[in-house]
């Protein structure tokens, strides 16, 4: 053996063994029981980063029940990502100064599936650097057509049972993306903004003052508001105001959602821009037209000089116009929540648009009924009542997104101008030949895609189902879904409800949830702060397994990780010490053979003729008994990390520095049994964390045995 372990040595050649071996294709043995993981997609668009390396958990898991015996897939896939990768892309045009406007939809499209394609190859070498033992052989896109097909069943499913509705009201717009989000997606920031106390002139004399954060979308009212018992507004409920400026008449209702302590305790209702107003406005019948457009720009305002003019442009000068004519009383410095864009940080727009959505009321019923009866079990534990108080609250989800960049939408209108006061709309997964509705007319299908969430909900049944019928029986549910648990709410809920209504099976038996990734102080990391860790260069500098250990060591079970590069120091010098302590057993051992699948039982007689090297490995063996009995305790109750800092505090600190200071002279003087005894404890040791370290405990294990024997081979 060299004298020191070089991990630019093995690593890459160790993973092309490993690939080109087939050590990690799964195949249907009835023999053995299964286990799988489906790999929760990375973007397609990008690099990697430290969030993908914590899917060492599940590898960790994999190479654990390989060795137990189990028959394991990894499935690998990635996510086209919607509106994430048309973002990408079109700041990419932006540096060739075009933007998506340049193109048609056919042609964008196939731009981009192509810019997806060649960084998706760059992506998964990535992910053999990491060691990830993932089964590409069945590699899934979410835009295969098999997949494609599979999502779009789902959809027509979803509405034949009803499920399925298609509704004209709010959503969060992005005026810059061009696309609506669902709630889930809506970044929410706090900023100290400004409160603008408004006066409405009343026609029978007099005046109300309304407060508002939002001044310019007065002139979409539809109505001031009062509460029904607030004293000081009762002789007002009835009488009607003029909106400044455009001289418009508008009523004075009475509603109990009013706070009459908010501002003035009078509100302005503008329907078509505030979800609260369009509920209180629909129940009063009224309505308005939205005087913003889907590109974030003013009109039919009655103002010709505000109309065209952009929305934040636009509030400027109609302030300006108040406070000319007098209307504007005063402006005060307001604490609020601004409803931003997750991808581009523009503020979202509440306008009213024809969407697509889903009924999530029984979907959600049944999910709940599943958590609750450990048919899938949450680790750790107290992400349980979080997953159920998520799923409660989980309002009808809006599946229609504005983008190129997706699954279009099944979806098809009559255009037939003689079928009236009915739904013009159908479903078929096949673009159909006619018409659903009328049997002749021409029609069109949806514009619009899916939303990624919608695609990805269905990912561990649908990957399974398109590599045949004999996998999808052996494999599904799977094992385990090991996620962060900051899609919780936004992906595994709605794994959890969309699988169970497609296969009435849950889609796995065991969520897993880790944490962010943090630096020292606790910061979440980012590039503004100068404190983000690129793992690639991790690996580069100190290879795979240091980076991998230092995810893992130390760190509490759904915890979030405090990551430095001294602790990947810390744990390059772990995977040095393995390789040390091997040198020194073979140095030491005398015509001592090990099979290639040696392990060791406890209590197995060692027959030393010495009293003390015979005491002392007793007493070793004891000891490990018992490491290695918490350690399987530890897999499991999912404490990955507590099975990993076990086999580091015995390794180092009582194999290495105690009991070979201790056996080292019986060792050396020639003791075979004392050679066999610590070898055989080795060994087993390298199994144990072969999990986590997969390079260097396959490199060592090749050393002292076979060139083309693998750690893979043995069992626990």
């Amino acid at each position: 053996m060299d004298k020191k372990y070089n991990f630019r040595n093995y690593e890459e050649e160790l993973y092309s063994f490993w690939e080109q071996g087939g050590y990690f294709t799964a195949k249907v043995d009835k023999s053995k029981d299964p286990f799988c993981i489906v790999l929760p997609p990375p973007n397609a668009n990008a690099d990697l980063h430290l969030g993908h390396a914590m899917y060492v958990y599940e590898d960790v898991m994999i190479r654990y029940h390989k060795l137990k015996g189990l028959e394991t897939l990894w499935l690998a896939g990635a996510d086209h990502a919607g509106i994430e990768t048309q973002f990408v892309y079109e700041k990419h045009l932006k540096k060739q100064g075009k933007s998506r406007f340049d193109f048609d939809r056919k042609t964008l499209f196939s731009d981009i599936w192509d810019f997806v394609m060649k960084n998706r190859e760059t992506m998964e070498n990535q992910l053999r650097k990491l060691g990830f033992a993932l089964d590409w052989s069945k590699k899934k896109f979410t835009m295969d057509p098999d997949i494609v097909k599979i999502v779009n069943n789902t959809f027509k499913h979803l509405h034949d049972d009803g499920l399925i509705y298609r509704a004209n009201r709010l959503v969060n717009y992005c005026t810059s993306c061009g696309t609506s989000f669902s709630d889930l997606e809506v970044a929410d920031k706090e900023v100290t903004g400004k409160l603008y106390y408004i006066k409405f002139p009343v026609k029978e004399g007099g005046s109300v003052t309304i407060a508002t954060t939002r001044p310019e979308t007065y002139l979409g009212d539809v109505a001031v508001m009062v509460h029904p018992e607030d004293k000081r507004y009762q002789g007002m409920i009835g009488n009607t105001v003029v909106l400044p400026l455009i001289d418009r008449e508008i009523p004075i209702i009475a509603d109990e959602y009013v706070d009459p302590k908010f501002g003035t305790g009078t509100v302005k209702v503008t329907p078509a821009h505030d979800e609260n107003d369009f509920q209180v406005a629909k129940k009063h019948g009224l309505w308005r037209d939205p005087i913003l457009n889907f590109d974030g720009h003013m009109q039919h305002t009655g103002l010709d000089d505000i109309d065209g003019v952009y929305v934040v442009k636009a509030r400027k000068l109609i302030v300006s116009k108040l406070e000319e004519g007098g209307f504007l009383e005063k402006i005060t410095p307001h604490e609020m929540i601004l409803h931003t864009c997750y991808r581009c940080g523009t503020t979202l727009e509440p306008l009213p648009k024809e969407q697509w959505f889903i009924n999530v009321e029984p979907l959600k019923k049944n999910a709940i009924e599943r958590v609750r009866n450990d048919e899938i079990n949450i680790h750790p534990k107290r992400f349980k009542k979080q997953l159920i108080q998520i799923l409660e609250n989980f309002i009808d989800w809006n599946v229609s997104r504005q983008i190129v960049w997706g699954i279009r939408i099944p979806a098809y209108q009559c255009q037939s101008s003689n079928v009236k006061n009915q739904n013009k709309w159908f479903v078929s997964v096949q673009k159909p030949s006619s018409c659903q509705i009328c049997g002749e007319c021409s029609f069109i299908q949806d514009e619009d895609t899916f939303d990624t969430w919608f695609s990805s909900a269905q990912w561990p049944f649908a990957t399974i189902q398109t590599i045949d019928s004999s996998f999808f029986d052996y494999f599904y549910p799977t094992a385990v879904m090991e996620t962060g648990y900051d899609i919780l709410r936004a992906w595994v809920s709605r794994m959890i409800m969309i699988g169970y209504f497609e296969t009435k099976a849950v889609p796995f038996k065991h969520v897993f949830l880790h944490g962010m990734v943090r630096d020292l102080k606790g910061q979440k990391m980012s590039k503004s702060k100068g404190n983000v860790i690129n793992p690639l260069d991790m690996i580069e500098k100190y290879g795979a397994d240091a980076l991998r250990a230092a995810l893992i060591f130390g760190t509490k079970e759904g915890g979030d990780v405090v990551l430095s590069e001294d602790k990947i120091v810390a744990m390059r010098n772990f995977c040095n010490k393995i390789w040390n302590i091997a040198r020194f057993l073979e140095m030491s051992k005398t015509n001592v053979v090990i099979p290639a699948k040696a392990g060791i039982q406890a209590g197995s007689p060692i027959g030393v003729g010495d009293d003390v090297l015979r005491e002392t490995l007793k007493k070793l063996q004891k000891e490990f008994a018992v490491v290695q009995k918490q350690y399987h305790l530890h897999f499991k109750k999912f404490e990955f990390a507590k099975a990993f800092d076990l086999m580091y505090d015995f390794l180092w600190h009582r194999y290495a520095d105690f009991y070979i200071e201790e056996l080292k002279d019986g060792m050396q003087g020639g003791s075979i049994e004392a050679s066999q005894s610590m070898m055989k404890i080795y060994h087993a040791c390298l199994q144990m964390l072969h999990p986590y370290i997969p390079f260097v405990t396959e490199a060592v294990w090749k050393e002292v045995h076979e060139e083309d024997a693998s750690i893979l081979d043995s069992r626990f």
